[in-house]
């Protein structure tokens, strides 16, 4: 017997419908790539939204086209998020940190119709138009007066005219819910990138996951910047939680250092944020400098990469911002878990609490979890039994786009497909999940397992290191030893004896680095993930040599 309720298609349309009509004078501000501050509201974001859609049509643009961006956080990138999904196209974010090679190579491989473009990455859009066979036209995210008047670029078009020519009287269709809206790339560190295509169902559910009080906790009380890029992996899903929640949303545009992000922090009011660590260590660092502190600022959400313990002292300790530490992927929409404290952890002593909280937490609802060993057998929650950890949910990837590299899924016994991560894992008792490693970054020594990251994380807290990375070196005997790669703070006077010192007592004697080499900076990839596989490549026979 079936139930009696209405049906209703989760649409991403419904959110930016939603966001007009309960919270329409909520303002978004961003900075603009033109270098002033520009604001609106909720309402005026969705009735430019529907002028993309039928400026689209227009244009020719169909169910199911993809339609690429390469721009920053800001309200006309904004504007796209909702009217190229809404009218049932696919909107495609692509990372224009990736080399010109690879943007080329997703932007044809995705078939994108049109690209939309901040005029930041003029540039890159004329190293690859000539490249990009199947874009009918490039799209300066810009008005007449700041359109470049030589651009070079065939087939260019003004973002403000198409917007100012087309009817705010669009109705949004409706359609199935399990049709494409997005479509991102993973980063491609290893080969070309992968394409995960979400679905409007998807999306509306992980942003109902992300909103909850155990996860973003997000509210019309709060005031949004994300400083995660809306390129990588749809920001995160922010974009789409601040309407579904009524927040006020701040964008920053191309402004990420520390000194143009605290303006903006402190000139709105914000009180809710997410990005990477690496970001939020050049915004710590001019908070230093400056003896500056937060005025509103209550909580961050750091992903991407392991959040440094020291980083999150830091946050909470000097400057009473609660951290929330999470994980995620691009294949998973991206949230997975957070580390947000249940009841009994609150009588626990500050320093014992904040071990659980330095891992990357439990899993939001709709995400199952599990690890396993080389021969696939489910291992205990024990917080010590490590494997690799495997995910499913209704917004994790079941194949990637035009089916790259084969079906991703392991099935188990049940019949159930779960999602590799390439992750090395513990769970404890609580659910808490710890990335120990990626499976590709584990130092295997002798045959037993030893983790980078546990290393790095003890390693940035000395006060002299501004970045710690550990990789496995050949060794004639143990096969791979770990060797740490190090960033001192300026001026900072530290030697490998003092660090390896610091180290001891707090790892295993067998974890202790062989070497400690002192670098000026390590190569970070287009999300702000460190490059390990390129130091492995450098440094590989740094101990047989050395």
């Amino acid at each position: 017997m079936n139930g009696l309720m209405l049906q209703k298609q989760l649409l991403i349309s419904s959110l930016i419908v939603h966001a007009d009509r309960h919270h329409g004078d909520t303002e978004i501000v961003s900075r603009r790539v033109e270098g002033d501050i520009h604001r609106y509201t909720f309402r005026d974001c969705h009735r430019r939204a529907r002028q993309v859609a039928s400026a689209l049509t227009d244009l020719g643009v169909k169910m199911s086209d993809r339609i690429g961006t390469l721009a920053w956080n800001g309200y006309r990138h904004m504007e796209l998020y909702y009217g190229i999904c809404g009218m049932g196209a696919v909107m495609h974010t692509i990372n224009p940190r990736l080399h010109e090679d690879q943007v080329a190579y997703i932007v044809e491989h995705a078939e994108d119709q049109y690209l939309f473009f901040d005029l930041t990455f003029l540039p890159l859009v004329k190293v690859i138009a000539e490249r990009c066979k199947t874009v009918k036209a490039f799209i300066a995210m810009t008005d007449r007066e700041h359109m470049p008047p030589d651009s070079g670029v065939a087939n260019l078009l003004c973002y403000e005219d198409l917007i100012e020519a087309s009817s705010s009287t669009y109705g949004w269709p409706v359609f199935d819910e399990d049709s494409a809206s997005t479509l991102c790339y993973t980063s491609g560190t290893t080969g070309n990138p992968k394409g995960v295509l979400y679905t409007h169902r998807s999306s509306l559910l992980h942003s109902y996951a992300a909103a909850l009080p155990d996860a973003l906790n997000c509210s019309a009380r709060d005031v949004v910047l994300p400083v995660v890029p809306m390129f990588h992996v749809n920001a995160w899903g922010i974009p789409y939680v601040a309407c579904m929640v009524g927040a006020k949303l701040v964008f920053p545009g191309p402004g990420l250092d520390g000194k143009s992000l605290y303006e903006l922090f402190e000139a709105e009011q914000v009180t809710f944020s997410a990005g990477v660590p690496t970001v939020w260590q050049g915004l710590l660092n001019y908070l230093e400098q400056g003896g500056l502190t937060f005025s509103t600022m209550k909580r961050t959400l750091i992903g991407g990469a392991t959040c440094p313990p020291a980083m999150l002292r830091e946050f909470e300790d000097r400057h009473g911002v609660e951290v929330l530490h999470a994980w995620g992927m691009t294949e998973l929409s991206p949230l997975g878990t957070v580390s947000a404290m249940k009841s009994k952890h609150l009588a626990m002593r500050p320093e014992d609490c904040r071990v659980v909280q330095s891992k990357q937490g439990r899993a939001v609802f709709g995400i199952d979890l599990k690890i396993v060993d080389a021969g696939g057998q489910e291992l205990a929650w024990d917080g010590v039994n490590a494997g690799e950890l495997l995910v499913r949910g209704p917004w994790v990837v079941r194949n990637y786009f035009r089916n790259e590299g084969g079906n991703p899924l392991q099935i188990d016994a049940n019949g159930h497909g779960w999602f590799p991560t390439g992750d090395v894992a513990t769970i404890d008792a609580d659910g808490f999940m710890q990335i120990t490693d990626r499976s590709k970054d584990v130092i295997k020594s002798g045959g037993e397992w030893i983790s980078s990251i546990d290393i790095e994380s003890i390693a940035t807290s000395h006060p002299a290191i501004a970045s710690a990375t550990c990789i496995a070196a050949k060794h004639p005997k143990w096969d791979e030893r770990p060797l740490l790669l190090a960033v001192k703070k300026p001026d900072a006077k530290v030697t490998a004896e003092d660090l390896l010192a610091f180290l001891d007592g707090k790892i295993a004697k067998w974890w202790t680095p062989d070497a400690i080499v002192f670098v000026d900076s390590v190569p970070v990839g287009a999300t702000g993930k460190v490059l390990k596989s390129r130091l492995r490549e450098q440094y590989s026979d740094y101990l047989l040599t050395s």
